[in-house]
């Protein structure tokens, strides 16, 4: 028995020793060992519904919501007219979008102002391919995210034509939105939503585009205003709006249709979604009923048009703080940003006699100013913002700032460049006849109404 007992102990003393050794040469094995291919970003199929049922609430904030609620502002004479160029300009962003909208704005590659060309006409884009949530690991369908920011480009460019309805050539209309979505509003999306942005890298808030949509779009309806001029007979003639009941239907499908705009911004059906979701009502409400108080403060009998602008300049306020602040926040933003657009739109706009036919500046870029400065600071957690507590309010302010005016400037010099170009090729602005008889006839020859 002693031999084996010997045995026994030499294989439990080897034993030991080579357990001993097994973290070294775990360590050497995993030095020597190619690293694993990091885990492909998991596709939530409740993230990927919601994303496309909220872009196509933002496709009805195109039509019929904008095309109702600006045509109802116009003149019975010239409500196809809006409708028209509200739908066709929409169709020509998502076409453009698709050849090299998309790769300009999110394409791989490129640098702080316009990102690269690689993914032109959508090449290397497959059912297969997923775009990054704001989760790391999470993503969504490439062309789902494709999709959702293609609505964006599209009602960006139709808002700009509220400014220029009545007056401006269809087929300027459309040279025009060629033009402009090359030279402003890819590159601006690409600086403040691309990862590699220059305001995204800076720290911009915007969380569903005050600065990319709202200002962008106000800005250049003013610039695009000034050059085409005034509608014939204005301010002398009495010019009102032919069916505010058409403008409220328009300013009903515009909320609800926002909140894809706002929530959808999330990416995911998440907490900051829901969040979204809750200063998009309460913003607005807010906006509605101060707007009507404003018009009393005044002199006026609040009214119906009064209402729907406050809607849509509540909506335009809570855009890019949709996400970044606290429900009560969201209420005073709304709120200022309503009184402050009412006199934008009913003392600054006569004083200064410029023709901003339904507002566009005065709601949208006045709004989208407020808005997009305002989140700097509602984003506090002091105030029930989502920041943290180490937040820099004036170091936010400042950045806030620098993006809005860089969009300014940006889009106003682009807007220039794309009139012209516009006016070059088409002459711009129809002839004063048809301009008296109404753009349904004299652009499209049809009636909205017999």
């Amino acid at each position: 028995m002693k031999p084996i007992t010997k045995l026994a102990g030499c294989a439990g003393a080897l034993g030991l020793a080579m357990f001993a050794a097994l973290p070294a040469w775990a360590q050497d094995a995993a030095l020597q060992a190619p690293a694993a291919a990091p885990s492909p970003p998991t596709v939530n199929k409740g993230d990927t519904a919601w994303m496309m049922t909220s872009t196509l609430l933002v496709l009805m904030m195109i039509v019929p919501g904008l095309a109702l609620f600006y045509g109802g502002l116009t003149r019975a004479k010239n409500m196809l007219s809006t409708m028209t160029q509200i739908g066709a300009v929409a169709c020509f962003a998502m076409l453009i979008w698709v050849m090299w909208g998309y790769t300009e704005a999110f394409g791989d590659g490129g640098g702080a102002f316009i990102s690269g060309f690689g993914k032109a006409f959508l090449k290397g884009v497959t059912s297969d391919s997923t775009a990054a949530t704001f989760t790391p690991g999470v993503a969504i369908p490439e062309y789902v995210f494709i999709c959702f920011q293609m609505t964006f480009a599209a009602i960006t460019v139709a808002l700009v034509l509220g400014s220029v309805v009545e007056r401006m050539k269809f087929s300027a209309v459309m040279v025009f939105a060629l033009v402009w979505l090359t030279l402003v509003y890819f590159p601006v999306a690409h600086m403040v939503w691309a990862s590699n942005g220059f305001f995204f890298a800076k720290g911009a808030l915007d969380f569903a585009g005050g600065t990319v949509v709202h200002i962008n779009a106000g800005v250049s309806a003013l610039v695009a205003a000034l050059i085409l001029g005034k509608r014939l007979g204005y301010p002398h003639e009495r010019i009102v709006p032919h069916s505010l009941t058409m403008t409220g239907i328009g300013t009903g499908l515009l909320w609800v249709g926002w909140f894809g705009f706002n929530a959808g911004s999330a990416l995911e059906a998440n907490g900051s979604a829901g969040l979204a979701m809750i200063n998009t009502f309460v913003a607005t409400a807010s906006a509605g009923l101060f707007w009507m108080l404003a018009e009393r403060l005044n002199g006026h009998k609040g009214s119906a048009l009064g209402f729907c602008s406050g809607i849509v300049a509540g909506l335009v306020a809570v855009t890019p703080a949709a996400g970044n602040s606290g429900p009560f926040g969201a209420i005073i933003l709304g709120a200022i940003a309503s009184i402050v657009c009412f006199y934008a739109v009913s003392v600054l706009k006569p004083r200064l006699g410029y023709d901003d036919a339904l507002d566009a500046f005065g709601v949208h870029g006045i709004g989208g100013m407020i808005g997009a400065i305002g989140t700097g600071i509602v984003y506090a957690p002091g105030l029930g913002g989502p920041g943290k507590p180490d937040f820099n309010m004036g170091h936010q302010l400042a950045v806030q700032i620098e993006a809005v005016l860089t969009t300014i400037v940006w889009a106003g010099i682009g807007t220039v460049i794309a009139i012209f170009i516009a006016k070059a090729v088409t002459g711009l602005r129809v002839s004063a006849e048809v301009e008296r008889e109404g753009l349904d006839l004299g652009e499209h020859g049809e009636r909205a109404y017999n």
